[in-house]
């Protein structure tokens, strides 16, 4: 391979084989010795059918592509390695050009695929739901205040339930102005200002703080890798995902309180497009854990959505921040949840090396 096709080789995001005339492995790229968990070393000059289980007819796959020269796609079909259970992927089949009777073969977990239509699906409702709500924001915040000031007025010559009801239209005046005031945050929220962080130091921080706090009456457990070299990130918006993504983890276990685990770990598999149109890593990986009860099944879904919660007086927008601050980041945020086991991961990418040399973005 040429440099640069080996750089396009090794940035592929997904896992691919390049198969030779007889369907022995060729070579495969990094995504694909993760996927395998065998090296390219090892797997290399093996025949594709005694390494991979693919449920599709590939013998005819690889025939019309080899005498078609067009590229065939196989959706939703089950991949094995013989060593753990069948992952659900796309399969794309290729020719290579200038190289008769080779073909690539791309696998594309349906995971990681419906993840990331989830996330841009939630990327762009959220930005469109909010800034509808934001124009609207300032012009209900002016009247509220006006009704606000006329029932304190006239609670003073009230008494009895009548009293009870002035008190009740300033209780909700305020909580709608609160909701209001987070509401006007999304569009306030300024950009990033990166530097390296070491993303431990961070997590103890935001751990400390719940724990004097808000999440006093839980148990905090951390599995760390002291390896993973600094991210970058804007410390202090990050600390507000980790607080809010912790708060949500307590509410979640109630008064009678429950564990919270914080996890962080190195994974090269996942890339994702930036908005630049570059191509970016991130493999910095955070775990914020929590055995409650889980999402309620009908959210799951959509619960990066604005005004989405499954919380009783919820406002919905504290994990919408959560996602419009690692998307600012250009990281990538997931929940896996079910009873007992709620899974919050984030993906961020690794500072540069000039970056940790102490410059700024």
């Amino acid at each position: 391979m040429s440099a640069l096709s080996e750089s396009l080789w090794t940035s592929l995001p997904l896992p691919a084989l390049l198969l030779d005339p007889g369907d022995m492995i060729s070579e495969i790229n990094p995504a694909a010795e993760q996927f395998l968990n065998a090296s390219a070393r090892s797997m290399r000059g093996a025949p594709v059918f005694d390494r991979l289980a693919i449920d599709a007819p590939l013998e005819e796959a690889f025939t019309r592509v080899r005498r078609d020269q067009g590229a065939l796609f196989i959706n939703n079909v089950d991949v094995g390695t013989g060593q753990r259970p069948p992952v659900q992927c796309n399969v794309q089949i290729g020719p290579m050009i200038g190289m008769p009777g080779f073909v690539l073969v791309l696998l594309e977990p349906r995971q990681i695929a419906d993840r990331l239509g989830r996330a841009y699906q939630v990327q762009t409702s959220a930005r469109s739901a909010i800034g509808m709500a934001e124009m609207l924001a300032h012009e209900i915040k002016n009247p509220l205040a006006g009704i606000t000031g006329a029932a304190q007025l006239l609670s003073m010559g009230l008494s009895g339930e009548d009293l009870e009801l002035t008190d009740l239209i300033v209780m909700e005046s305020r909580r709608i102005v609160a909701l209001l005031d987070q509401v006007e945050q999304f569009g306030n929220l300024r950009p990033p200002l990166k530097k390296a962080i070491n993303i431990h130091d961070l997590l103890d921080r935001a751990r400390k703080t719940a724990m004097v706090g808000f999440a006093g009456h839980m148990r905090m457990t951390e599995e760390y890798d002291p390896s993973l070299p600094p991210t970058f990130v804007d410390a202090d918006q990050l600390l507000q995902v980790f607080l809010n993504l912790l708060r949500n983890a307590t509410g979640a276990a109630g008064p009678e309180g429950g564990t919270i685990t914080l996890r962080t770990f190195y994974d090269l598999s996942l890339r994702l497009r930036r908005k630049d149109g570059g191509d970016g890593a991130l493999p910095l990986q955070v775990e914020i854990i929590d055995d409650g009860p889980g999402l309620p099944p009908e959210i799951a879904a959509d619960i990066f959505e604005p005004f989405v919660s499954g919380r009783e007086n919820g406002t919905g927008l504290g994990l919408a921040l959560v996602s419009k601050i690692i998307s600012e980041h250009n990281g990538w945020i997931s929940v896996d949840s079910v009873p007992g086991h709620t899974v919050f991961r984030l993906s961020l990418p690794v500072a540069p090396k000039d970056a940790r040399d102490g410059d700024e973005a």
